[in-house]
């Protein structure tokens, strides 16, 4: 029977259904990979190596993470641009629906969350040691990222967006600045501390002063987006499943 029933199915023929499906499924593979290695990292991998002692640390680090970081750092890249192609369609396809133009909930997407980056980048960077304790640098980042939802929905609440274009919204841009967060933080940190290790291996050179600093940070940028995964994954299945925004 489910034979027969395969064989009956009417798959679409027409291009943009197809090619919605392969940029859904593309953004789920690299998108499980990219959240998979994130909480290896919080939930496994960090554990482990803080219970490791100095010399079997330093030799398990640089080759761990130097292939851990190549994939965490490129599917992140295409989790979140494959996202965007595909929320892009939903917004256009609204727009279209209603005589309107799709350009404000692109704009305002791109500003809001780079915005919300900037300032996570500015605290962690900031010159101020009690921005980066962590209770504090958890409720900053979370009225950023709470304000920056509540902007992106005023923005776009004109009575045509869709509940999907809203939730991805709100969950694609927590993507995004988790995108920034590898890229411009973690993988910036991560480099110098592989490459650091590996001369302290080889050579004997002492790890410098700044290794303590860049791990930290690495590590809050890292718990941060271990946490901001937890609304990501809400919203994405909110989308389709739990109509809280428009039609």
């Amino acid at each position: 029977m489910s034979v027969m029933a395969l064989l009956q199915a009417h798959f679409p023929t027409d291009g943009p259904t197809n090619a919605m499906i392969v940029m859904r499924w593309i953004h789920f593979v690299a998108g499980i990979t990219w959240i998979g290695l994130l909480y290896f990292f919080n939930l496994v991998n960090i554990p482990l190596l803080n219970e490791l002692d100095a010399s079997t640390r330093s030799r398990v680090f640089a080759p761990l993470m130097s292939r851990a970081m190549w994939w965490f750092r490129w599917c992140s890249v295409v989790t979140v641009l494959v996202g965007f192609g595909y929320w892009q369609m939903i917004v256009s396809a609204d727009a279209h629906n209603a005589g309107m133009s799709g350009h404000r909930a692109i704009y305002s997407f791109f500003i809001i969350w780079t915005l919300a980056f900037v300032i996570e980048m500015g605290v962690l960077m900031s010159p101020a040691e009690a921005l980066r304790k962590g209770p504090v640098f958890a409720v900053i980042m979370t009225v950023v990222i709470v304000a920056a939802a509540w902007a992106f929905v005023c923005i776009n609440s004109h009575g045509w967006e869709s509940n999907r274009l809203l939730s991805i919204g709100i969950g694609g841009g927590i993507g995004w600045v988790m995108m920034f967060n590898v890229w411009g933080l973690v993988w910036r940190m991560q480099k110098r501390l592989i490459q650091w290790t590996r001369d302290n291996q080889a050579n004997g050179t002492p790890m410098p002063a700044k290794a303590a600093q860049f791990s930290r940070l690495t590590l809050l940028a890292t718990r941060l987006s271990f946490w901001l995964s937890f609304p990501l994954l809400f919203f994405m299945g909110a989308a389709s499943h739990y109509p809280m925004f428009g039609k």
